[in-house]
């Protein structure tokens, strides 16, 4: 699934700017699919040229008019079709992994401000849920319910994981793995 996928899905909730589609990326897609302005925007200007949506721009006392999009007909059929995927893909991009394949190369100091981050990180995710679930849950589809449990799920396995593997990290290596210097 495409930015420009997820860009219908949402217009399938109401009328939206690009500016009210990457806040709902940001708070609701935040922990399993990103996308900035520079996605965004592209998509949303595809999306019209195909008359998968409309644009009105709205004026704006010295500002720029504010362009809302509305999913049409045919972008609604779009979406429908795409749905019907059985097989979607399912990839992970993480920075901190990234990080931590490298963890050979860092000093104690250095991993254990990862992890901190990284677990600190992980439970403002999942205070974020829980204010979700007090205010929000009966007004909210049984897609997004399970998502967010899946997310709940995901955070609090890694952030076990990470409290019962820290050790691993942080004990003193063999020093023949430090061998990341230039000229080595």
């Amino acid at each position: 699934m495409d930015v420009k996928t997820v860009c219908l899905g949402m217009l399938t909730s109401g009328d939206a700017s690009g500016y009210d589609l990457k806040k709902c990326f940001e708070s609701s897609f935040g922990h399993f699919f990103a996308a900035g302005y520079g996605s965004i925007y592209p998509a949303l200007a595809s999306l019209a040229e195909n008359g998968l949506v409309t644009c009105e721009n709205i004026p704006q006392n010295g500002k720029p008019d504010r362009k809302v999009y509305s999913i049409t007909a045919n972008g609604r059929s779009e979406l429908m079709h795409c749905l019907e995927n059985p097989t979607p893909g399912h990839k992970i991009r993480s920075e901190f992994l990234a990080m931590m394949c490298f963890a050979h190369l860092m000093d104690a100091e250095q991993i254990n401000a990862v992890l901190d981050h990284r677990l600190n990180e992980i439970e403002k995710f999942l205070n974020l849920l829980e204010e979700m679930d007090k205010c929000c849950t009966d007004k909210v589809p049984e897609g997004a319910n399970f998502v967010a449990g899946f997310g709940r799920a995901i955070a609090q396995t890694c952030r076990e994981y990470i409290e019962q593997n820290r050790d691993v990290l942080v004990e003193p290596q063999p020093a023949k793995l430090k061998t990341a210097t230039a000229g080595q």
